[in-house]
C-alpha cells in the first residue's frame, strides 16, 4: 500500500500539470507554423503574385491566443534590463543590427558600448538631421514603418490590411471622450463613425503603420492637435506584423492598446499604440499613470482617464514631430481622424515610410 501511494502521487501531479504544458507545446508550434506561413507570402508577393484573403477559425485565434505571450513579453522585458558586460555589447547589438538591417549611421550616439542593455539599444536616440519634419503637408508619419492601409472610413469598417476589416467601435471604444460636449450632441440614432465626425461635410479617415523590429521605436505627433483623452485596453499580445494581420480579423482589437484622442484643426483625432509580442511595454511621455501589459487583466474591460480638469482645460497640447511614446520593440500605429473631403493621401501601400515624411495634406 505504501509503495502504491508514493508511486501514485507524482503520477496525479504529472497529470496535473500535463495539459498546460501540452497547450503551451502545440500553441507554440502553431505560431511556428505560422510564422513560416507569413514567411511564404512575403516571399510570394515580392514575386508580384497575389495571395487571396483566408481568415483564420475561431479554433485557430483560440489556439495562439492560449501562447503565453504577455508573460513572454514580460520575461522579455526584463531580460531587456538585464546589463550587458562590456565586451559583450558589441556582439549582441552586432547581430541585431545585421538580422534586422538596423541603420546606426543616423543614432545619435553610434559606439554600440554606450549602450548597457537591450533596452536601451532598441530606445535609441536619431541624430537630430535623420528625421527632418516636413511642414508642407499637415500629417506626417509618426513613426518609421511600413503602410499596411490607409483611406476613408466606411460603414463603421477599417482595414487593418487589404481585405480584411475591424470595428471601428470596437478598436476605439464606446464613445471616444464623454467630457466633451461634442460628443454628447450627437444624435443617439447616428452610427459611432458619424458621432466622430464634427464638421458637415467631413469624412474619416485612417492610416496603418508597422513598426518592425529594426525600425526606429519612438513615434512621435502626427499633426498640431490636442491630446484630451486616453483609453487603455488591455489584451492579448499577438504578433501584428503583415501576415498576421492579413490572417486575423479584427486583430487590432484582440490586442493590447493605448487609444489617444483628442481634436486637431479639422476635428476630430486619435493616434492608437498597438501592442504585439515582445511589445507589452508601450510608453507615452506625457502619461506617468499608465502601465501595460499588467499580470492579470479582465477580459475585455478598458481604463479611462482624461486630460481635462478644473486645472486644465485644453488637454495635452502636441506640435507636429514632438516625442510622444515608444514601444519596447516594434509595433502598430493607426490614425483614425476626421478631415475635409479633399484631404489626400500620398501614399502607396506597402511602401516604407520613416517618421516625419508626409502622410497628406489638403
Amino acid at each position: 500500500t505504501d509503495k502504491k501511494k508514493l508511486h501514485t502521487a507524482p503520477v496525479g501531479q504529472a497529470f496535473r500539470l500535463r495539459p498546460f504544458h501540452l497547450l503551451v507545446a502545440t500553441g507554440g508550434g502553431y505560431a511556428g507554423y505560422r510564422k513560416y506561413e507569413d514567411y511564404r507570402l512575403e516571399q510570394l508577393e515580392k514575386r508580384g503574385i497575389e495571395v487571396p484573403v483566408k481568415l483564420a477559425s475561431e479554433w485557430e485565434v483560440a489556439l495562439y491566443k492560449s501562447v503565453p505571450t504577455r508573460l513572454l513579453s514580460r520575461a522579455w522585458g526584463r531580460l531587456n534590463q538585464v546589463e550587458l558586460p562590456t565586451w559583450l555589447r558589441k556582439p549582441v547589438y552586432s547581430l541585431y543590427i545585421w538580422t534586422f538591417g538596423v541603420n546606426m549611421e543616423e543614432a545619435a550616439v553610434e559606439d554600440l558600448h554606450h549602450y548597457r542593455n537591450l533596452s536601451e539599444f532598441f530606445r535609441r536616440k536619431l541624430k537630430p538631421q535623420a528625421r527632418p519634419v516636413c511642414c508642407l503637408h499637415s500629417v506626417i508619419s509618426p513613426s518609421d514603418g511600413k503602410i499596411l492601409n490607409f483611406g476613408q472610413v466606411k460603414n463603421c469598417e477599417v482595414e487593418q490590411v487589404k481585405g480584411v476589416t475591424y470595428s471601428l467601435e470596437s478598436f476605439l471604444g464606446p464613445r471616444v471622450c464623454p467630457e466633451e460636449p461634442r460628443f454628447s450632441q450627437a444624435p443617439p440614432s447616428n452610427s459611432f463613425q458619424q458621432q466622430l465626425v464634427t464638421k458637415e461635410g467631413n469624412e474619416l479617415y485612417h492610416c496603418v503603420i508597422y513598426l518592425a523590429p529594426g525600425d526606429y521605436h519612438c513615434f512621435h505627433s502626427p499633426t498640431d492637435w490636442r491630446v484630451s483623452h486616453r483609453r487603455h485596453f488591455p489584451g492579448s499580445l499577438m504578433s501584428v506584423n503583415p501576415g498576421v494581420a492579413r490572417w486575423i480579423k479584427e486583430l487590432f482589437c484582440h490586442n493590447e492598446r493605448v487609444v489617444l484622442t483628442g481634436d486637431w484643426k479639422h476635428g476630430f483625432f486619435s493616434l492608437t499604440a498597438v501592442g504585439a509580442t515582445n511589445v507589452g511595454s508601450i510608453r507615452i511621455y506625457f502619461d506617468q499613470d499608465l502601465h501595460t501589459n499588467s499580470p492579470r487583466y479582465s477580459k475585455g474591460s478598458y481604463n479611462d482617464f482624461s486630460f481635462i480638469s478644473n486645472n486644465n482645460k485644453k488637454g495635452i497640447p502636441m506640435r507636429k514631430g514632438e516625442h510622444l511614446g515608444e514601444f519596447n520593440l516594434g509595433s502598430t500605429i493607426v490614425l483614425i481622424f476626421e478631415a475635409p473631403k479633399d484631404f489626400k493621401f500620398h501614399l502607396k501601400a506597402g511602401q516604407k515610410i520613416r517618421f516625419g515624411e508626409a502622410l497628406g495634406s489638403l
